[in-house]
């Protein structure tokens, strides 16, 4: 789908492109090589294994399927961003956040070099392209995603990003070729479920014409923020993309807002 939109410095049709890819979905097992605490709430695992021979994940905010083990011999399943793969060396990075008491979370603090885990997916890719000017906002869920688009952007793009995180000791520092403008909403873990401290956190924010805007966090949350951005920003919804990444008291839920 192409989208066009204009503007008085640039009366040329800017034109986001949005390409569905899809890909085999396949189920692979992975063994862990490496686990780091990369933040006090966030743990980060590189997996690696034969079964990424031929792994594709064309997009920043694709999802792989894991397959975590129970007593019970039917796996828990839930959705990761894939934050970094290296196809020479085979290698695929996850971005766990460890506040949460769920299977993934335990999964995470228990691995170590040599255990296993499977994965499926990515079932496909929406792939942006033709875009110069990026904001992204999310929470705690959507830095995987968020980190991974600003360290694979080019230069010559402007990106500012919003992110709401527990605290100064959440904080990531990513690197980028692109130019970067970042900004963190500092709330407690408690406070999740509310969009006031990222709407605020955009009070500052410009919105400029060309500007592809990604938003995620709890779904509650990206609907609030989307409507901000849209109806008293008016930001265009084409050039928007809004999920949300998980769902408060639901487990192994996520939402599409409507786009």
């Amino acid at each position: 789908m192409n989208y066009h939109q204009t503007n008085e410095t640039n009366p040329l049709p800017v034109s986001p492109r949005i390409e569905r890819v899809r890909h085999e979905l396949k189920r692979r097992a992975l063994t862990v090589t490496r686990v780091e605490r990369i933040t006090p709430q966030m743990l980060r695992v590189t997996l690696t294994g034969d079964d990424l021979a031929d792994f594709v994940s064309a997009s920043p905010d694709d999802h792989v399927k894991i397959f975590i083990p129970t007593s019970s011999g039917e796996p828990e399943r839930r959705d990761y961003t894939p934050r970094r793969f290296d196809a020479a060396t085979r290698s695929l990075v996850l971005d766990f956040a460890v506040h949460e008491a769920g299977p993934a979370a335990r999964w995470a603090l228990e691995a170590a070099p040599g255990s296993s885990l499977e994965i499926g997916g990515p079932r496909g890719s929406a792939v942006v392209t033709g875009v110069k000017r990026w904001l992204l906002v999310g929470d705690e869920t959507a830095l995987p995603a968020i980190g991974r688009r600003i360290e694979e952007t080019d230069a010559g793009a402007m990106i500012t990003a919003v992110a709401a995180v527990a605290g100064p000791q959440e904080e990531q520092i990513f690197e980028t070729q692109a130019d970067l403008r970042l900004l963190w909403a500092h709330r407690p873990l408690s406070r999740a479920t509310d969009p006031a401290p990222l709407i605020s956190a955009l009070h500052g924010v410009t919105f400029e014409p060309d500007t592809f805007v990604w938003i995620a966090a709890e779904a509650s949350v990206a609907r609030a923020v989307r409507s901000y951005i849209v109806e008293t920003r008016g930001h265009l919804l084409p050039w928007l993309k809004a999920a949300g990444y998980w769902l408060f008291g639901k487990a192994d839920a996520h939402e599409k807002i409507e786009e």
